[in-house]
């Protein structure tokens, strides 16, 4: 009996421990979300309806549509608007968004807040690039920056430089000196520096997906790769109406997407291009719009990036406990604050409510 017994207890302690083991592996995994999910889903719930929008549509003033938003969330970032100019509205929207990412971070498992701080550079790079093309050609540097990022009291203090080379003190100890100074010795253009910024930015981001685990290295790296794919289809689509060759296209291109645009670089024109990438992933997505994106290509991105969005919606349902139900927010509010930036700047310009209202489909 006693062997017997001895099996029984060894065969008893494996379960015990495979199990610990599993249950312990599915709470690290799980649990950590479980609080900062149920608060995205409550903060999902008051996102502006359509309903609202077209209330929105009717404000007439920018005081009336600030006025309109008093009894959301964005009351509190209107706080230091007086004199109800576009500039202030949307400073207040952009304080929004930031406010957004920052809440993402606070709220998030300690393993997901790196990967929203770095999403946050991407407004560094816009930021970056924006200020040195306007030095470049000798605009307000001031008016090209958008309040959020890492990097916001560098990227101000480079608006603020009165040379090139101030703004080389300031990117002194970043990532982004080295291509600076090779855009200083002449060895980039604009375009080829600003290109060099968004693949650093992007290797980092797919570095990050990829050195995860499990759920989080799927949904991670596909929004990632999703991402890239956006900027590269957009990046061939604006080089073919320009009528560059595919030698001038390539290097402009960041690696790490899911789709291969070779086939597209060679190809003669912009509707040649379009036709190419119809037996791609993004088929249906340009079907949809075609006859609109060759007048006007951010058509397309805007559709691609609600394909983003719904792509991060349907991995949140069927990853409820997982990063992407913070991606598929921060994606959705985006799109709201596009659309809230939008009615400001067409009442501004004193287009009709009604205009506004058919206008607003296509924002979204």
């Amino acid at each position: 009996m006693e062997p017997v017994t001895g099996i029984l207890n060894t065969t008893l302690a494996v379960v015990f421990t495979y199990v610990a083991y599993k249950t312990g592996s599915y709470i690290y995994k799980y649990t950590p979300y479980s609080y900062p999910n149920a608060r995205i889903r409550a903060m999902e719930a008051k996102l502006l309806s359509e309903q609202r929008f077209n209330e929105l549509a009717e404000s007439r003033s920018l005081q009336n549509f600030v006025v309109n938003l008093e009894d959301t969330e964005y009351r509190d970032y209107f706080g230091d608007v007086s004199s109800y100019t576009l500039e202030e509205v949307e400073k207040a929207l952009e304080r929004a968004l930031a406010g957004t990412y920052t809440l993402m971070m606070k709220i998030l498992p300690k393993r997901s807040r790196e990967f929203f701080r770095l999403l946050l550079g991407e407004w560094d790079v816009r930021n970056i690039a924006s200020v040195v093309k306007a030095k470049l050609t000798d605009e307000p540097a001031e008016d090209y920056v958008v309040e959020i990022g890492t990097m916001l009291p560098k990227v101000k203090a480079m608006a603020e430089a009165k040379s090139l080379e101030e703004i080389l003190v300031v990117l002194e100890g970043t990532p982004y000196e080295e291509p600076f100074q090779k855009l200083l010795l002449g060895e980039l253009d604009a375009m080829k520096f600003e290109t060099e910024l968004y693949r650093m930015h992007y290797s980092k981001l797919l570095e990050y997906a990829l050195s995860r685990k499990g759920d989080e290295r799927i949904i991670l790296g596909e929004f990632v790769r999703l991402k890239i794919d956006k900027l590269n289809i957009l990046t061939v689509l604006r080089a073919k109406r320009a009528g560059l060759s595919a030698e001038e296209i390539r290097p402009m291109l960041i690696p790490g997407g899911t789709v291969n645009l070779e086939p597209l670089l060679h190809v003669e024109d912009l509707g040649m291009a379009l036709a190419e990438l119809d037996s791609t992933k993004y088929g249906a997505v340009i079907r949809d719009v075609r006859e609109r994106v060759e007048g006007d290509l951010s058509v397309l991105e805007r559709a691609i990036e609600s394909y983003i969005s719904e792509r991060m919606s349907e991995l949140d349902r069927f990853y409820p406990l997982s990063v992407a139900t913070p991606l598929s927010y921060i994606l959705k509010k985006e799109a709201e604050i596009r659309r809230l930036r939008a009615i400001a700047k067409l009442i501004d310009d004193g287009v009709k409510p009604e205009r506004i209202k058919e206008l607003l489909g296509e924002v979204a």
